[in-house]
């Protein structure tokens, strides 16, 4: 089957050819497969945000491909700007690029953008405002009269109601409270529950990965580490720890009782912490 998305090698310098240059993306490749929620991990500076500005054709790579649907993304004028909409991109802080009179007319933007008539850019906007929980009088109002929660939902659903094959969320609840960011994990898992969606979502807690992802992607040092289902990467917790990442803190915990001789490989969240402590409880664990 031919994968959604693919990343075949692709390189990418800043400012290449000046003494500044900075080599971002190094040797990077990788498979997006239809309904997949994708975590995408690293510290500062790994390469993430460069390289989800590269799926949907905001930068273009000096080596390698991106294939959307198996064409090459920069093949053809019109075929990359049509890739801009069915690759849904929301950069961090997503808020700070509202700009329109009403939330109404915000979200509004990336449809009529795209040639839509007036009752389906209605019904896409209402639609993507209903995921994310923005109300009729919110529609209606200034997004600057939001909170910064509200504002953030807004410009999610701008994106949303594109319709992307693929919504990619960088650092989506970066700076929110508590109560936000689980706000708007649960309007991105009913947007997906939904329409079945394929997400990337770039984030530096490792315990909402551990939850929601179906698959990471680690960078390090420009490059792709690893890429593996979160038990398998998270098996691997003490490499993580060495490369300068965090990891879910129920698996921190564990780390350290394995460093006192008990063995708990590959747990990651709370639900297998209690199934796996209460089956040593029960004598079926081992020492």
């Amino acid at each position: 089957m031919t994968p959604l998305l693919e990343v075949d090698h692709i390189s990418y310098t800043y400012s290449a050819g000046t003494p500044f240059a900075h080599k971002a993306l190094d040797d990077v490749s990788f498979q997006i497969h239809a309904g997949e929620f994708i975590g995408v991990i690293g510290h500062t500076g790994s390469g993430k945000s460069t390289l989800m500005q590269h799926l949907n054709g905001l930068l273009k790579p000096d080596e390698g491909q991106i294939l959307l649907g198996g064409q090459d993304i920069w093949s053809d004028k019109k075929f990359t700007r049509a890739c801009r909409f069915r690759v849904g991109l929301v950069f961090q802080y997503p808020e700070y690029q509202l700009f329109e009179e009403t939330v109404y007319a915000d979200i509004a933007f990336g449809p009529k953008n795209m040639g839509l008539d007036e009752n389906e850019v209605d019904r896409r906007v209402r639609e993507a405002a209903g995921f994310v929980g923005i109300t009729e009088q919110q529609l209606k109002a200034s997004p600057f009269d939001l909170s910064g929660g509200q504002k953030r939902r807004a410009a999610i659903a701008g994106i949303v109601a594109m319709e992307p094959e693929l919504l990619i969320l960088d650092e989506p609840t970066a700076g929110l409270d508590p109560r936000g960011r689980e706000e708007i994990l649960d309007n991105i898992q009913a947007y997906r529950q939904a329409k079945n969606a394929t997400i990337m979502m770039v984030t530096h807690s490792m315990n909402d990965v551990a939850r929601l992802a179906d698959r990471l992607l680690v960078m390090s040092g420009s490059r792709l580490v690893l890429d593996g289902t979160p038990e398998e990467i998270f098996a691997n917790a003490q490499s993580l720890v060495d490369m300068g990442l965090d990891v879910p803190e129920v698996t921190r915990v564990f780390l350290a009782l394995e460093k006192m001789g008990l063995k708990y490989p590959g747990v990651y969240t709370m639900e297998q912490a209690v199934r796996a402590l209460t089956q040593r409880k029960g004598g079926g664990g081992h020492a």
